[in-house]
């Protein structure tokens, strides 16, 4: 798997709450190396977010997964080698029984990649095009779920005021009501479910990574997320944006279904923002303006928000 690569306009955050996270995860990685024939000596924490990134020496990947995550674990990796069996450059599993349970985590162990840097829009919509081309596996993938985990992180964001978490959690509740409503679109197909620009990166030829939330679904919601750089935090040029749309055949802002699926993507990242402040300041103010943006106390679209590890 990756290392992750510097978000675009982020500022890295070792708040104290991070290095706790890395003695915790210490045992857990030492039990999981040992169920999968690896040694934890010379790990060194590459990411401690959500999931919990390790570099193990030899080029060795290990994610360590929120408790009770252990399907979507084990979807990742199943994603993962289907992808490599159908030719899509993609992040490899390492060949072992995985996901490995240690401590109450699922583990999973990847090939690190070589030196890499984040993918461009050019880069993200050649690899949807391929993978929404995709036929459907002959195994159950799930159907997306487009409010997974949101209303947990809004729970769970405690440094976020209690105003604001509920008028988050009735924002919430709202779209849920309206996606029953969702117009119809372009036929479903295997989407990526995260596709970013973060999720695609150079090695030098582009590359998928994070395959948390691979699912079948509507194709526009993997073009919603480039669709939201340019419209909600404008780190997409609009030239950049129109060769996206001619590149994949068709622009998902004229589609009546845009409006709803851009609030419910605007919701998640809001989400993530506020769950993930918790325990690091030097996020606070970065939650609260995706708070306030959504809530009409910053203006007009976009607002320029920073990128999250």
């Amino acid at each position: 798997m990756t290392t992750p690569a510097a978000p675009e306009g982020s500022v890295p955050d070792r708040s104290e709450s991070d290095r706790s996270g890395s003695d915790r995860s210490g045992s857990v990685l030492e039990v999981a190396c040992r169920a999968a024939g690896f040694t934890a000596r010379g790990a060194e924490p590459v990411r401690l977010a959500e999931n919990e990134i390790w570099r193990l020496p030899g080029r060795v990947i290990v994610r360590i997964v929120r408790p009770g995550q252990g399907a979507a674990a084990a979807r990742e990796v199943r994603v993962a080698r289907w992808l490599a069996e159908q030719g899509v450059p993609a992040v490899r599993p390492l060949p072992v029984a995985q996901p490995v349970a240690a401590l109450g985590h699922p583990v999973t162990f990847w090939e690190e990649l070589p030196p890499h840097r984040r993918g461009t829009t050019a880069d993200v919509v050649d690899l949807l095009k391929r993978l929404h081309a995709l036929p459907l596996p002959d195994w159950e993938l799930g159907r997306l779920d487009p409010f997974v985990r949101v209303p947990e992180r809004i729970a769970a964001a405690t440094t976020t005021p209690a105003d604001d978490r509920a008028w988050l959690h009735r924002r919430y509740e709202e779209l849920r009501a309206r996606w029953a409503a969702l117009p119809a679109g372009l036929p479903h197909c295997v989407v990526h479910g995260d596709a970013w620009l973060g999720n695609v990166v150079l090695t030098p030829d582009p590359v998928l990574i994070d395959f948390e939330r691979a699912c079948v679904g509507p194709p526009e919601w993997d073009l919603v997320a480039t669709a939201a750089k340019i419209g909600t935090v404008g780190t997409v040029t609009s030239a950049e944006y129109a060769d996206f749309c001619t590149s994949y055949g068709t622009d998902v802002t004229a589609w009546a279904g845009y409006e709803l699926m851009s609030a419910v993507r605007e919701l998640r990242m809001v989400s993530y923002a506020v769950r993930y402040a918790v325990g690091r300041p030097g996020w606070h103010a970065d939650a609260q303006q995706r708070v306030d943006s959504l809530r009409g106390r910053r203006g007009p679209r976009p607002w320029n928000w920073r990128t999250i590890l």
